[in-house]
């Protein structure tokens, strides 16, 4: 058989893993989980309130573990091959990149420079890039940093290039190394040296700009339009910050900077909104098919994350296969031992993996490449015409602007090349037109952020807008290159760890109810049923927190009680539950240690996301009852971006006075009173109903909550406030009188 050619290999991959140990374990426990059901209904009419309790709780926990299950069923082993792309053709797609930031506190404009130095910098040719950076803050620093950086960047991604460095966001390449590798030459060591010195120079005037009274600024020339302006109160801004005009494939990028117009009375849709007119923009200033969106603390780890992405949109036997590309969210410089459980390594290598085997992952709102003309609201297999593309369709459907129409009836027009689908022309020729789509009235009466672009209605737009994607037919396609293609910083404390639960927990609740829901787009759309019950998985989230904390409270109610909601010691059935805790916990072990990960995270892990469940997750789904009543309205919280912390105590769980620690602390304190109650009726020599079983429970609860415990009796940050104390010690207290009063 003759060899086969560069044409004739496939660019990508997708392979099954073989992992029927792990499917018979997790049916197993499944069996289990069944049987105790069946016990637990067998037996109700013999048993209290603590019984029926048990029993809804574990048919809760059992359809969870069915969905999880059937999500982890068909886990993929997917591989790219850029470097037969580069051997295949010289002709590439043309990709808009869009950067989004929101508050230069929150988010430091160093973190945000360097996301685009990385990007600037990759291996692509720069005539088909054209990076856009959304400053959702208005910020004079966000803008004079990029223009400070877009200088560096003419030394910075040259030396990348000309070394092939792999490390390309200058602050992780530098950090750690005070000079060059001393078996180098005396050329790099020179050009290194420099580098080295331009990037604290750079490093300086932003953290003096930041520091600096926004009235001190100079307001001239190009900052003139930053004066005067409110953060919420602003027209669009539109500054094209470096400009590849001669089209030169070894130069550098467009580099342009926008502010979207905001009104105090406008609602300016949070991410999502910042979305729809980083695309509006683009398509009148480059229209590329191809959009990759990151935030601005997801640096691009892999220069050659573009060709690994495209590896899937030439690849793909059929572009139905590939709507979008996503590659999961990993971090730098994670806590050891994961004491937040926000670094997601075992849920992107299990969980990840296996919902890419059904219709592909859930788009996770940065690290995505995507079809232009799926997120312009094109169907699978849908043929567009000339005909159909009508002035009078488009305008009503995407707004009043003939420049924007044009480009997007080249998008969505049947047989358009997409390697041809670029404008040519210089951004700085659409400042105009750019001006008018980027303003806050542009959407009115359109079809933006309800039937194309990202969609509104949520905090968590990125998870609505796939699902909305992939209810049309679309599949996803996940990649994993070696190294990871881009990588963040999470959060490292508690209190900004907790608000991102909130925020997800939310925002994916809020999904359920609305008309684009999975079970909607299953029914009526072309959404497979078990990627359906994997978005079910996550968006129940919220929901699963009142399960969660009633389970908590049960062996406390029995303990007070005198009851028991477990099998005693002496009967059979016990070995139900026992089994199952003893086998879930191991497995999940098993899944910690075959992902590389150390014992003490997997504990970790096991005790923050309990934590998360009946606190975060608890608040996520107050919040967004209240929002769905039409009492409030969800407010988008922007997580801190922490940079290096160099304190020895880092990764120690902290605390604040919001009101998000109060039942965790609540629920600690009413298992511990139980406990104390319980441990005096046994010394009474009471005739005791409670067993060993209820004692382990709530001796795991402690567990899981050890921090809080710990909490107590530390000071400042890592100590439980008085006033959190005092209000989970109240509502503590009333939960063991009314337990009392019960009995």
């Amino acid at each position: 058989m003759a060899p086969k050619t560069p044409s004739s290999l496939p660019l990508c991959e997708i392979k099954y893993r073989k992992n029927y140990i792990s499917r018979v374990i997790e049916l197993f426990i499944l069996f289990l989980l069944f049987s105790l059901l069946a016990y637990r209904f067998l037996t109700l009419k013999f048993h209290g309130l603590q019984w029926l309790l048990a029993l809804i709780c574990e048919s809760w926990f059992t359809f969870i573990w069915i969905l999880t299950v059937s999500t982890k069923w068909n886990q993929v082993e997917p591989t790219t091959y850029p470097l037969r792309l580069l051997e295949r053709t010289s002709k590439f797609p043309a990709v808009d990149i869009f950067v989004t930031t929101a508050d230069p506190v929150l988010e430091p404009p160093l973190i945000t420079i360097n996301t685009v130095l990385s990007l600037l910098a990759v291996d692509y040719p720069a005539n088909k890039l054209a990076c856009y950076v959304s400053d959702d803050g208005a910020s004079i620093v966000t803008y004079y940093s990029l223009v400070e950086a877009s200088k560096f960047a003419k030394l910075w991604v040259p030396f990348c290039k000309k070394y092939n460095i792999a490390l390309r966001a200058p602050f992780r390449y530098f950090s750690g190394n005070s000079s060059p590798p001393q078996d180098s030459s005396q050329e790099f060591q020179q050009d290194w040296t420099r580098m080295k010195d331009e990037y604290k120079q750079l490093c300086k005037k932003i953290e003096d700009a930041s520091t600096q009274e926004p009235e001190t600024f100079d307001f001239a020339g190009d900052f003139a339009v930053f004066s005067n302006i409110q953060q919420k109160n602003h027209p669009t801004i539109i500054k094209v910050i470096l400009e590849n005009k001669e089209g030169v494939a070894d130069g550098l990028l467009h580099l342009v900077y926008i502010s979207r117009e905001k009104r105090p009375k406008h609602p300016h849709q949070f991410k999502a909104g910042a979305m729809n007119v980083l695309t509006r923009v683009s398509g009148v200033m480059t229209n590329a098919p191809f959009m990759l969106n990151v935030d601005c603390d997801m640096y691009a780890n892999n220069p050659q994350v573009v060709l690994h992405a495209m590896c899937y949109f030439l690849g793909a036997k059929d572009e139905i296969d590939c709507g979008f590309v996503q590659f999961p969210q990993f971090f730098y410089d994670g806590l050891k031992e994961d004491p937040y459980g926000n670094q997601l390594k075992v849920l992107h290598e299990y969980f990840g993996r296996g919902v890419s085997g059904i219709q592909g992952p859930f788009y996770q709102g940065s690290g995505c490449f995507h079809r232009r003309k799926v997120i312009y609201g094109s169907s699978p297999y849908e043929k567009i015409t000339a005909g159909e593309l009508k002035d009078e369709y488009i305008q009503k459907t995407y707004g009043m602007s003939e420049k924007l129409s044009t480009s997007i009836a080249k998008t969505l027009l049947e047989g358009s090349n997409i390697i041809e689908q670029f404008n040519s022309d210089c951004p700085s020729s659409s400042i105009e037109v750019a001006h008018q789509v980027g303003s806050c009235g542009f959407e009115f009466g359109t079809a933006w952020g309800q039937k194309l672009g990202w969609l509104y209605g949520t905090v968590t737009e990125d998870v609505l807008t796939g699902l909305f994607i992939q209810s049309r037919g679309w599949k996803s396609a996940y990649c994993l290159p070696d190294p990871p293609a881009f990588l963040g910083c999470a959060p490292a404390a508690g209190p900004a760890s907790m608000i991102q639960q909130k925020r997800w927990a939310t925002g994916l609740f809020e999904i359920l109810f609305n008309s684009k829901s999975p079970i909607i787009g299953t029914l009526f759309g072309k959404l497979q049923l078990r990627q359906c019950m994997a978005y079910l998985q996550i968006q129940l989230w919220a929901l699963r927190s009142i399960f969660e904390v009633c389970y908590a409270i049960l062996p406390a109610y029995c303990l007070i009680t005198n009851s028991h909601f477990l099998p005693q010691a002496n009967e059979p059935s016990i070995v139900i539950p026992a089994l199952i805790f003893i086998i879930y916990n191991l497995y999940g072990l098993s899944e910690y240690i075959r992902a590389n990960e150390p014992i003490i995270a997997w504990m970790n892990n096991q005790r923050i996301w309990r934590v998360n469940a009946m606190s975060a997750w608890l608040f996520g789904i107050l919040s967004a009852t209240t929002k769905l009543l039409g009492f409030s309205e969800t407010a988008f919280e922007v997580t801190k971006k922490d940079q290096n912390d160099t304190n020895s105590d880092i990764g120690r769980f902290t605390f604040d006075d919001s009101p998000i620690f109060v039942p965790g602390t609540a629920i600690l304190l009413l298992n511990l009173s139980a406990l104390f109650i319980g441990v005096l009726d046994f010394k009474k020599g009471n005739n005791i109903e409670w067993g060993l079983g209820e004692v382990i429970c709530i001796m795991w609860i402690v567990f899981v909550f050890w921090a809080f415990l710990k909490g107590f009796f530390a000071k400042g940050k890592y100590g439980i406030p008085t006033s959190s104390i005092l209000k989970a010690g109240a509502l503590a207290l009333l939960l063991v009188h009314l337990f009392k009063f019960k009995q």
